[in-house]
């Protein structure tokens, strides 16, 4: 067994690691319990891999915004690697938000979500789509149902490629998508390689948003359309104001992200990097019919919720019995130790989302669209 890292060490969250990290759990149970995953880890490797993204945000000298930013690999990939099967467990296949109309569920209006941007994309039967972030390929899947494109997700985190590919399976689109090793600041694929692309709350990620829209935009045919859901900070966030600054702070400790940029930095970079803009859009705070119920509504459920196990896991009850669930199996020894700082983590970024929404400094849902010059 190779020697156990020092503590103040980052661990660099490399493919051997995430093999090494996730061994006992990736395989074809994709819908196994919380424990049994928890209880699969390495428990050396996951502890240390807490140790290193707490490093980001704690007392360390890579607790700065410059550290996070020049770091971005080893920042998100650790969070993924952590926060997965808690997403899974406590949100389903599909990491991302959605407006809701009133009596629909939370898993109808992510599916609506994710079509109203399918449509924007302008994706049809046979076009050969790119998925930038897929995440465990949720969106991924519905779009293949949706419109009968092929997709190609492309994601940096070997877990969540891993899990893409057993739902794949599972769903039986093997020959409908592939899911791709690859860090979408360099993108492997050739120039105009894809009829259409799309990012669902992905590419907050990225150090720099023109970057990866750059690479969105080389991948794309002359004449081909992106659709993003951007995470931004909306014109109403004050640099001045101490709770604004916090609650920004919160959102990007909880949810692996070097750096929240605003709506406006978000809007030049499309057009930096080349796109001819449709659309422009904070859909978080329009108030269209069908859309009467806010986008953090599932994250903001109040003492208790009994609407099946992903509902009560997000209620306040739910949150304290998850937490406490996971100490005992962490002082057992089922979980790995740092688990509840994981916990902790998560819930830092729920609290900091709904304050930041409710105070409209905040937006999931920046809708871009745009269209690649056909010369």
């Amino acid at each position: 067994m190779a020697a156990t890292p020092e503590t103040n060490a980052l661990l660099e969250p490399t493919p051997e690691l995430s093999k090494a990290l996730h061994e006992k759990v990736v395989d074809a149970q994709s819908s196994a319990s919380l424990i049994s995953r928890l209880h699969g880890k390495n428990k050396e490797l996951q502890t240390q891999s807490v140790n290193t993204y707490q490093q980001f945000w704690k007392d360390s000298s890579n607790n700065n915004e410059e550290s996070r930013t020049n770091m971005y690999k080893t920042l998100t990939n650790t969070y993924y690697n952590l926060a997965t099967d808690f997403y899974e467990y406590g949100w389903g296949e599909s990491f991302h938000f959605a407006r809701k109309s009133v009596g629909e569920t939370l898993r109808e209006s992510i599916r609506r979500h994710e079509h109203l941007l399918f449509s924007s994309a302008r994706i049809a039967p046979g076009m050969k789509v790119l998925d930038v972030g897929c995440g465990v390929g949720g969106p991924a899947r519905e779009c293949v149902r949706y419109t009968g494109a092929h997709v190609t997700g492309l994601n940096n985190n070997d877990y969540q490629i891993q899990r893409a590919r057993i739902y794949a399976d599972k769903y039986k689109q093997q020959k409908f998508s592939e899911f791709i090793k690859g860090d979408f600041m360099h993108m492997p694929f050739e120039d105009a390689s894809f009829d259409a692309a799309y990012a669902i709350e992905a590419t907050c990620h990225a150090p720099v948003l023109k970057g990866v829209y750059s690479e969105m935009y080389r991948v794309l045919k002359p004449g081909a359309y992106v659709a993003i859901y951007e995470w931004c900070l909306t014109d109403k966030f004050d640099e001045n104001n101490d709770l604004h600054k916090k609650l920004a702070l919160d959102i990007e400790h909880g949810d692996g992200i070097a750096k929240l940029f605003s709506t406006r930095v978000a809007l030049q970079a499309a057009k930096d990097a080349g796109f001819e803009i449709e659309i422009a859009s904070d859909l978080a705070h329009e108030t269209e019919v069908g859309n009467e119920i806010p986008w953090y509504a599932d994250l903001d459920v109040g003492l208790v919720n009994f609407n099946g196990i992903q509902g009560f896991a997000r209620s306040q009850v739910g949150r304290i019995f998850t937490t406490n669930a996971v100490k005992l199996l962490e002082k057992v020894g089922i979980a790995p130790a740092g688990t509840v700082q994981v916990q902790e983590v998560l819930s830092t970024a729920a609290d900091g989302l709904v304050s930041g929404a409710k105070k409209e400094i905040f937006t999931p849902m920046y809708l871009i669209v745009g269209r690649k010059p056909l010369n």
